[in-house]
């Protein structure tokens, strides 16, 4: 296969190398494409613009594959955890034993937030989103180490990493008790991650959140999933910002407010707002499979379908037996979970969704699993942001190590006024 495209513009002909990644995805190189031939590439909304070169995350959406660090999601979703995992994003391998301890306790050593930012949160009012919080803290929490300020620190990263990592569950926790008008509750020392969080969220100052093992493993295994997925929007977020040298913090904190909207981190929350809807109608889901079908109807079926997976993604796969795990563990009849399985059977046998490959998508089972725990919706999306925060800081990360990045700074086709004179006031129609 020749290594170049050929491009010709204007009788003119020119030569574009090809990339060839490690699992055989193919680019066109067009970083020289402006000052050789005059034009640029116009990819509305990306979608068929490789913005970075990256050793993260792969995905075949075609085959339904997922990897982190050349790991498939289905072996670290069975054998590892969500803190083995963020170290091997940020840092590229599984750690030894004693490099797996070392980054616990550097977390745990970075649980607690500067006392002084309670009077951050009483700020807030009661209404206020929990992710709008959530950035704001993140932001805010930054002021508080001065090695932070200023351009990127290479020598603290690892600290900084690690006190981003351990706040932001500590954050989202007092975010939600503030929503509750609840006392905040400190971290535990001797409480690993996924559990110490649903301490510091369900604990109270007279009595322990009582901590079931199952509970604590399905929530795990949501941070593990959502862990990483390749430049998605708060991903580019995070890159972009940080390439212009801003400071960790404030480079995550943009990716939370990306995170935010609701067609990307808010997914899931629509998904069981869509099924509350359909139970209050009292449909088991029949008349609205059928609705979804009709696009003059309305009806939208959350949570099927990917941007980036024609095939079924393969966490839903994942956290579907998770799903049913702790739904007969906890003992939990959830009418909900019964439309969502209704739902499913009927998509998954229809012509209409099969042919347009709209399989179940990790958002349809991981709101359920949430809402079994006692999650509430409006901090689903928080959620997703804790168990994104490994993948951000490694794609950081890259920028950091990275001698050769530079700011990035898409162009645009000017499609508005031609030059036209100031006309005064007086003189305007």
């Amino acid at each position: 296969m020749s290594k170049e495209a050929k491009l010709a513009v204007g009788g003119q002909e020119y030569s574009l190398p090809i990339v060839e990644g490690t699992e055989g995805e193919l680019g066109i190189a067009i970083g020289k494409l402006r000052d050789t031939t005059g034009h640029i590439t116009l990819d509305d909304g990306y979608g068929n613009t490789g913005s970075c070169v990256s050793n993260i995350t792969f995905i075949d959406g075609e085959k339904g594959i997922l990897r982190y660090r050349g790991y498939p999601i289905e072996q670290l979703a069975e054998q590892s955890t969500f803190i083995e995992t963020a170290h091997l994003l940020i840092n590229g391998e599984l750690p030894s034993r004693d490099k797996l301890r070392e980054f616990s306790d550097r977390l745990t050593d970075n649980a607690y937030l500067h006392e002084d930012m309670r009077y951050h949160f009483e700020s807030f009012p009661v209404t206020a989103h929990p992710m709008a919080i959530l950035s704001s803290m993140i932001n805010a929490s930054s002021c508080f180490y001065p090695g932070l300020m200023g351009p990127a620190n290479r020598e603290r990263f690892d600290t900084h990493a690690a006190r981003l990592i351990s706040q932001v569950r500590t954050i989202a926790a007092y975010s939600y008790r503030k929503s509750k008008g609840f006392p905040t509750i400190y971290p535990k020392r001797n409480l690993k991650y996924t559990a110490n969080f649903l301490h510091m969220m369900f604990s109270q100052p007279y009595e322990d959140y009582e901590l079931k093992p199952e509970v604590v493993k399905a929530l795990d295994l949501i941070f593990l999933l959502h862990a990483d997925h390749e430049q998605n929007c708060s991903t580019a977020t995070v890159r972009m910002v940080a390439s212009s040298q801003a400071n960790l913090f404030a480079s995550a904190a943009a990716g939370v407010c990306a995170l935010w909207g609701p067609l990307h981190g808010g997914a899931n929350q629509a998904v069981i707002e869509m099924l509350q809807a359909i139970h209050d109608s009292g449909d088991d889901g029949s008349r609205f499979i059928q609705a979804a079908k009709d696009k003059d109807s309305g009806a939208r079926l959350m949570g099927f379908g990917h941007r980036v997976y024609k095939n079924y993604d393969p966490r839903a796969k994942i956290i579907k037996a998770a799903c049913d795990r702790i739904l007969s563990g906890l003992h939990i009849s959830d009418p909900l979970l019964d439309i969502a399985k209704h739902l499913e059977e009927q998509a998954l046998n229809d012509s209409y969704f099969v042919e347009r490959r709209l399989y179940p998508n990790v958002d349809f089972y991981s709101g359920i699993i949430m809402r079994a725990i006692g999650i509430p919706v409006e901090m689903f999306t928080v959620i997703f942001a804790i168990g994104r925060m490994p993948g951000w800081i490694a794609n950081f990360k890259e920028i950091l190590d990275n001698p050769k990045s530079r700011i990035s700074r898409p162009r645009q086709i000017y499609m508005g006024a031609t030059e036209r004179q100031y006309v005064p006031i007086e003189e305007r129609p």
